[in-house]
């Protein structure tokens, strides 16, 4: 075969495997058997094998496998992947459409307006797309929101997931969010097959998807056979009005989307959507475990806005858990890294929502007295949001009359340390912070956990050990490791220990915010992190910060304020700080990437609202900061600038009025920061 034909024919080949593959995963029909499919991809790689100068980066060949990837890079997201609040009742979902009507009544915006659109919410993993030409550029999982891992090669094995786009009026870049999972007749052959091999039997699609997702050999995860579909499309300047419509442009795009989703007009339509579901979903190929409700029209997402940790014109209904009996054979106690004391429910094994579950929370004292618990009891089990098993009450007509009432440990079953309960709280403390060795080695468990210190090689068997031999009783202690220590230890060869110093070296470049999590102060996680190191810096400034400082930046409120200051009130936690900082960790800041343009704004605060002509909320606030002014999320006295666009809500202006706060349009803006405003028809 000459070059020429061998090009002619592989683009041949190319052309109607795509054309089968999308007629089976969007029209659900066949017009060839799997056998001929098989046929042509089979002559498809043996033809780039042999020319393989004609094999495209988006070839259906890809969809095989074959690439091996030992590290998933840390990609971070364009557009955060936040989560979404979560709603068991109608009563709860109608106030969450009164919320929705009274933020947008506060902007002045006709509630007419106000759509639904409807989807069932799958449960699988959440995955980002990036296309970049019409072809796709880069896979990442949802990771913490912020960040994710790069599982491209794995990606491309999902037959349903389009490598190249269909059509050409598309963005030159976009990004498109969904959600992949195992069908259920995969997982149930999969586990048949493992059941035969004498092998343990994986506990539910959910996690054997994700699992799949991060394996190395890309040919075995095309071996799994995962399937997606996609329901959200991102981007700079999107030209669609609604989410419905912006899903059917995905879906003419080549993307595989639900066809279950449903546009309602008002509320009701969405209790009615649920109700239906409720039922019919378990003649899906799926496994699902709620509704997501999200806000139609594009522009009142964006007046809604966010909180620091979901979108406000979005909420997922969860469908009621599964639940089944059980006896109670006994109550354990744990220890988390907090001190906090949780009884656990030791169960006769029962069978429940995919899983044979063992062991369920119990939560606290409060919720033992409330069930009035006791051992050989029949108790009611549920997985709460079908993931976490609980139980939810006990079985009366079944119980032994000579059963005894249960009491509570009053120790630390640890440390032996006698246990606190704070006023207004329900869960126990270990007060033993310091030497209590669930809380110590928790500590520093949290401390290299991958949102905060990443290191490498390093896990909870290895902690216990460096524990044991008394070589590490805090997270400074790590930096104080050395090769020779580590060689002579049991799992220990050189070069296990040579990676277990290089990974804590590596540590000290991970940014201040990630080490601010890594301390594991009380109440601050991830985006409390964030926002405290954005605000003040540095640790010095943070550790200064007075109550009314703390409390003044966003989302940032009394008790997790309070929380700060007892950390750096603590002369113990001083010193591991300035240990630290010794050894070479990040505790300041770094800026955004861009450069400070200008001071013009400096020492000046703005509150952004309404909606702009030329640019997003997110702009302006990158603008402020670029000419270095601060953005504040509320109307107060020392508010210098409230910053007005379209349909900005008459509650803010009245305040900002009553409080005597200068107004200023777009235009003002821009000429504040000599830039030049866009006119019509430019």
């Amino acid at each position: 075969m000459t070059e020429q034909t061998a090009e002619q024919r592989i683009h041949e080949l190319s052309l109607k495997i795509n054309y089968h593959n999308a007629l089976y995963y969007q029209e659900n029909r066949s017009e060839i058997s799997d056998y001929e499919f098989d046929m042509l991809l089979e002559e498809l790689i043996r033809l780039e094998a042999q020319f393989p100068q004609f094999k495209k980066e988006d070839s259906p060949s890809q969809r095989v496998g074959g690439t091996i990837t030992k590290d998933f890079p840390t990609v971070r997201h364009k557009y955060p992947m936040l989560s979404l609040g979560n709603t068991y009742s109608e009563e709860e979902l109608l106030d969450f459409d009164k919320r929705i009507k009274k933020i947008l009544e506060s902007e002045g915006l006709n509630l007419e307006e106000i759509e639904y659109v409807c989807e069932l919410k799958f449960d699988g993993v959440s995955i980002s797309l990036t296309y970049q030409d019409g072809k796709l550029l880069r896979a990442v999982t949802r990771g913490d929101g912020i960040e994710g891992d790069d599982i491209t090669p794995n990606a491309k094995t999902i037959r349903s997931l389009p490598l190249s786009i269909k059509g050409d009026q598309f963005p030159a870049e976009f990004e498109v969010r969904g959600e992949v999972f195992m069908p259920n007749k995969v997982f149930e052959e999969l586990n048949r097959q493992r059941a035969e091999e004498g092998k343990e039997l994986y506990a539910n699609p959910r996690n054997t998807a994700s699992g799949t997702l991060k394996l190395q050999d890309s040919a075995e995860v095309a071996r799994r056979k995962l399937d997606m579909y996609l329901y959200f499309l991102l981007g700079e300047n999107i030209p669609y009005k609604t989410h419905a419509e912006s899903i059917k442009t995905i879906e003419s795009w080549g993307f595989q989307v639900s066809p279950t989703y449903r546009l309602c007009r008002d509320i009701e339509a969405v209790i009615e959507y649920i109700k239906y579901w409720e039922k019919e979903r378990k003649n899906l190929p799926l496994e699902t475990d709620g509704v997501v409700i999200k806000v139609n029209s594009l522009n009142l997402q964006e007046v809604l806005g966010f909180t620091s940790k979901s979108p406000r014109w979005a909420i997922a209904y969860k469908y009621k858990a599964e639940s089944t009996s059980t006896r109670l054979n006994g109550i354990t106690f744990q220890v988390g890294r907090t001190g906090a004391v949780t009884p656990v429910a030791e169960l006769e094994p029962v069978f429940l929502a995919g899983t044979t579950v063992k062991r369920a929370s119990l939560h606290n004292a409060n919720e033992i007295e409330r069930l009035d618990l006791r051992l050989g009891d029949t108790v009611f089990v549920e997985k709460g949001g079908e993931i976490i098993p609980k139980v939810t009450g006990v079985d009366l007509t079944k119980r032994d009359p000579q059963s005894q009432t249960l009491v509570y440990i009053q120790n630390c079953p640890e440390c032996n340390t006698a246990l606190i309960r704070k006023e207004g709280e329900a869960v126990h403390f270990c007060p033993n912070i310091k030497a209590c060795p669930p809380q110590v080695k928790g500590r520093i468990q949290h401390f290299i956990q991958r949102k905060a210190l990443d290191i490498e090689s390093l896990g909870e068997g290895i902690i216990t050990q460096l524990y044991d031999h008394q070589l590490v009783k805090d997270p400074a202690d790590l930096y104080d490791l050395k090769f020779d220590q580590l060689v002579n230890l049991e799992r220990f060869a050189e070069k296990s220990a040579q990676n277990l110093v290089d990974g804590i070296a590596a540590s000290k470049n991970v940014p201040f915010d990630r080490v601010l999590f890594g301390l594991g102060i009380r109440f601050v996680g991830g985006t409390v992190a964030r926002k405290l190191s954005e605000a003040f810096k540095n640790i010095d400034a943070l550790a200064k910060a007075s109550l009314e400082e703390l409390t003044q930046v966003e989302d940032i409120g009394e008790k997790i304020a309070e929380s700060v200051l007892e950390f750096f009130a603590d002369p113990d936690n001083q010193k591991l700080i300035q240990r630290l900082k010794t050894a070479g960790l990040q505790f300041e800041a770094i800026g955004k990437s861009y450069a400070l343009q200008s001071n013009q704004l400096e020492g000046k605060t703005f509150v952004i609202s309404g909606v702009f002509q030329q640019f997003g909320r997110d702009e302006l606030k990158d603008k402020i900061e670029a000419h270095g002014g601060k953005v504040v999320s509320s109307i107060s006295k020392k508010l210098d600038y409230l910053l007005a666009g379209d349909k900005m809500g008459p509650s803010k202006l009245e305040k900002a009025q009553k409080l005597h706060v200068s107004l200023i349009s777009e235009a003002e803006f821009l000429g504040m920061i000599g830039e030049a405003t866009t006119s019509e028809g430019e």
